[in-house]
């Protein structure tokens, strides 16, 4: 499902025009992305918690020529899913 598709369902179920859905899609990305850039968690009950995390500079190799690069430090987003999206995934709903 791509963002499209994700503002035309959120539309349906909450019989909502596509136009305030999607506004209202793009104000929560903005807020995740805005809160992550400050370092901090944004968690969802029942969902789970996107995290920013430092990972360390490590040495790679480049895959054309095998050369050896460092790869630098950087702060990447991660996503942990909370119990209630494991188990509707996975089969085992927990309420």
């Amino acid at each position: 499902m791509n963002k499209t598709e994700l503002i035309a369902k959120v539309a349906e179920q909450a019989g909502m025009t596509k136009k305030d859905t999607e506004k209202i899609v793009n104000t929560l990305i903005d807020v995740v992305q805005d809160t992550l850039a400050k370092g901090e968690p944004v968690a969802i009950l029942g969902f789970g918690t996107f995290l920013s995390r430092e990972r360390p500079a490590r040495d790679g190799r480049n895959p054309r020529t095998g050369e050896a690069i460092q790869i630098p430090a950087a702060r990447v987003p991660v996503f942990r899913p909370g119990r209630g999206l494991k188990g509707s995934v996975g089969g085992d709903v927990e309420k």
